[in-house]
């Protein structure tokens, strides 16, 4: 699936996205490092993320710090090499590097809302929304926290969800309902919604599938930022 189009068609929001996020898209071919000032820049909770990058099969981007671009295409000739080799060429050697699945959606799931919007700083909220900041969303059970997700505002055109279960309310479907309805709003807002997860994580692309949200090949890469 393409990501080229115009701003008010949702695969154009996905690549203006992706342009904003990582400096340039879509790839040449290959590894395509750029760098943006971005990555010396506040990421969505306020922390400094150096390095980001998005493969799909054709290719993937690397977005690295203003001058550290040579210093990568030096050392890693392809997206497989940057696990083992990207830290040190970002002047971060022993720093972790971790490998997503990247999902995105135009067309989530019909399924029935179970959520309402509420403030990231209301009492009945687990600690782990809170860091979203806005409106969170959020399934109740008798007036108890259930469900919940937040939402990592990139930029205007791309919105990364996050869902958790309380573990006492697994198993009934609630984590896809509350994707899909976040995803909706999102996409009715203008921007394109994003579902990362770790490709072991069985049970979160299973949440990603029901939800609308295919697996297309893509890859979302990252490391710890640099003022946790």
């Amino acid at each position: 699936m393409g990501t080229t189009g115009r701003q008010d068609s949702p695969t154009g929001r996905l690549a203006a996205h992706l342009i904003n996020w990582l400096g340039a898209w879509p790839p040449g071919g290959g590894l395509t490092v750029v760098e943006s000032p971005n990555r010396l820049a506040p990421g969505w909770d306020g922390r400094v993320y150096q390095v980001v990058g998005v493969s799909t099969p054709d290719g993937g981007v690397l977005s690295v710090p203003p001058g550290r671009a040579d210093a990568v295409r030096n050392k890693v000739r392809d997206w497989s090499a940057l696990p083992a080799r990207l830290a040190d060429a970002v002047g971060r050697p022993g720093s972790p590097v971790w490998l997503g699945t990247m999902r995105w959606t135009v067309q989530p799931a019909d399924l029935p809302e179970v959520g309402v919007w509420l403030p990231a700083t209301d009492a009945l909220l687990p600690d782990w929304l809170r860091p979203f900041g806005g409106e969170v969303l959020v399934a109740l059970d008798r007036g108890r926290y259930a469900a919940g997700v937040g939402l990592k505002r990139h930029d205007p055109f791309g919105v990364e969800l996050a869902v958790g279960t309380d573990p006492a309310h697994r198993g009934r479907g609630l984590a896809a309902r509350l994707v899909a309805q976040a995803a909706r709003r999102i996409l009715a807002g203008g921007a394109v919604p994003t579902y990362i997860h770790d490709p072991a994580n069985v049970a979160s692309a299973r949440t990603a599938a029901a939800a609308g949200f295919p697996d297309e090949g893509w890859q979302a890469l990252g490391m710890p930022p640099a003022n946790p």
